[in-house]
């Protein structure tokens, strides 16, 4: 998936279960990467693509994670679109992230099938012609809550891959502070956000950029890479594959979203929108 994982946990975990723990996680992430990856030939998500004006059969967990994705792009409005990947593609994102060249821009707009147009019944799924899925971020997201799942056995743990982060069972002193990377700064933080439980996730323009204005954020409404005046936005949310979905809602949409759910928003001239809790660096904890 193009990321590191952490596996957190206390210090009074016995050697032999955190290493049970670490090979189990490790498996889902892989299990996940192998069915959802836009970059394995032999993924299923690929095959399926191959096949788009067709009808074929889906596993039942790549069902599960397509209805899941679909009800998504209905609460927002599309902003989420599970299927911008052609428009992807079209701004130079073709391949892995570390082999992407470098470009100039700007871009043609290559307009996204409608999601509203995939048809599902039980195990079987049409796309239609010349439309082609991306999970993306979400799969991560939901790889994330099923390794949050697979380590409830201990007192508590958090999964992290990339800055998709969820909590399970009960932290020291009941919560994490969690530093958010500043977009324009790595390395640096531009604030820290209370986790007790559930996810967060964050969506920025500048993690994968290519060149100017190109980076990985697709707007549906332009099939261009975003240019909404959002540079970053990180949300919490029960389970971390609905934060991310509202992670990219947020940064898509804007300040009117900072209500609707909790946000830490990041505009283009530096300023800092907020509704999570949290604190700005070496404040105290409030």
């Amino acid at each position: 998936m193009g990321t590191d994982i952490e596996v957190i946990t206390g210090g009074d975990v016995e050697e032999e279960l955190r290493a049970a723990t670490v090979a189990r996680v490790t498996e889902i992430f892989h299990r996940h990467d192998q069915r959802f990856s836009r970059f394995r030939d032999d993924s299923e998500l690929s095959a399926l693509n191959a096949r788009a004006g067709r009808w074929s059969r889906m596993s039942e967990e790549f069902g599960v994670l397509l209805r899941f994705a679909l009800r998504g792009a209905r609460s927002t409005g599309g902003l989420f679109d599970p299927t911008v990947l052609p428009a992807l593609v079209a701004a130079g994102y073709d391949r892995d992230f570390d082999e992407v060249r470098p470009m100039d821009g700007p871009v043609a707009p290559h307009p996204a099938a409608a999601w509203g147009s995939i048809r599902v019944r039980g195990d079987r799924l049409r796309l239609p012609r010349g439309t082609c899925l991306d999970f993306g971020g979400v799969a991560k997201g939901w790889a994330v809550d099923e390794a949050a799942r697979a380590v409830e056995h201990l007192s508590w743990a958090a999964i992290n891959a990339g800055g998709d982060l969820r909590v399970t069972g009960t932290p020291p002193d009941g919560e994490l502070l969690i530093g958010v990377e500043d977009p324009r700064s790595p390395g640096e933080e531009i604030g820290r956000i209370v986790l007790s439980q559930g996810a967060i996730a964050t969506s920025s323009v500048t993690r994968r950029a290519w060149g100017p204005g190109l980076h990985h954020l697709i707007d549906p409404r332009t099939s261009l890479p975003a240019d909404t005046g959002v540079v970053q936005a990180t949300v919490w949310a029960p389970t971390c594959s609905e934060a991310e979905i509202r992670s990219k809602w947020a940064l898509l949409a804007g300040p009117s979203v900072i209500d609707r759910f909790p946000t830490m928003m990041v505009l283009d001239d530096g300023s800092v929108l907020r509704s999570i809790a949290g604190d700005e660096p070496g404040a105290p904890s409030g």
